[in-house]
């Protein structure tokens, strides 16, 4: 690639989305931006939202996401110099992992001349992050239903939500581990919750997308991970069960602990009710975005960026 540098934009996610355990998600207005170009030898500096818990070494995820896809095209990666500036919680259910996963496998690609689209790189992307969802919302953008094909294919699908609808995240101060919140999970689920929670995501991409209010909260119900999780996230079990006028539902923000929370437009204020309930428990929390982002990443050189 030429020597000038690139900016590399990718949104947060949100994945589960309730009932669609590993396989739903939607890409959220918070950015991970990486400056890159190549250099003589590796420079990476971190800046922004938890920037003390991003490595400046080579462990840093992205430089290893980007050697992983040369090691898997046999080719050399060489050094970069890399500036991140993180706009996404790390820890907090918000794809921060996702996000840096999928702009090493850009940057490999840009850097290598792979020539890969997007439906590439969210393959390879999901294919180092073993599902997926967030991977899928990054790549795509919006609202995306996902899936690993029976020849090891990932396969994704993007949707608009309704325009009636917006979305809200609530997340508290506090860390949740994805290895903690997946280590609670059975090994197995009964045929009834199974059912369950395949009848609750068909009907939920169908009442997102087409604006079915009615639908809502019986789409959102899940009995998958989050009953699970309840005990990992204080007040969780009530925030799920909670209703009021104007609010479809909420949920747990992929492995959490950050509240997903749909509602109609102009509702915007049943947040705090979320809000009230992490009080309750001795959690201070926030509103950290209300928008879904439209587009997956977004790749420009420097020069031709306003």
């Amino acid at each position: 690639m030429p020597d000038g540098r690139k900016i590399l934009r990718v949104p947060a996610s949100s994945a589960n989305l309730g009932p669609g355990f590993d396989a739903l998600g939607l890409a959220l207005d918070l950015h991970l931006e990486c400056r890159f170009r190549p250099a003589p030898e590796l420079a990476i500096s971190v800046a922004g939202r938890d920037a003390a818990m991003i490595s400046d070494g080579e462990d840093n995820l992205i430089w290893q996401t980007a050697l992983r896809v040369a090691s898997d095209t046999a080719q050399n990666m060489p050094s970069i110099e890399l500036e991140i500036v993180n706009d996404i919680p790390i820890g907090k259910g918000l794809g921060s992992s996702a996000a840096a996963l999928t702009a090493g496998v850009v940057i490999a690609n840009e850097i290598l001349d792979l020539g890969w689209d997007a439906d590439r790189v969210l393959h390879e992307a999901a294919y180092i992050e073993g599902h997926p969802d967030n991977v899928a919302a990054c790549a795509l953008g919006s609202i995306v239903a996902s899936a690993i094909d029976s020849d090891g294919i990932a396969r994704a699908v993007r949707m608009e939500l309704h325009p009636n609808y917006g979305v809200a995240v609530v997340t508290p101060d506090f860390v949740l581990p994805t290895t903690e919140s997946r280590r609670v999970l059975p090994e197995r689920y009964s045929r009834e919750d199974t059912i369950f929670n395949v009848q609750r995501s068909t009907l939920l991409i169908a009442a997102l997308t087409r604006g079915a209010t009615d639908a809502f909260p019986a789409a959102l119900e899940d009995r998958l991970h989050q009953p699970y999780r309840y005990a990992l996230v204080p007040g969780l079990q009530e925030i799920v069960a909670l209703r009021e006028p104007g609010l479809l539902g909420c949920a747990l923000s992929g492995a959490g602990p950050s509240i997903l929370v749909f509602h109609e437009r102009g509702h915007e204020h049943v947040c705090e009710r979320v809000r009230a309930i992490f009080r309750k428990h001795g959690k201070a929390s926030e509103i950290t975005c209300c928008r879904v982002a439209q587009k997956g990443y977004q790749l420009h050189n420097e020069s031709a960026r306003s």
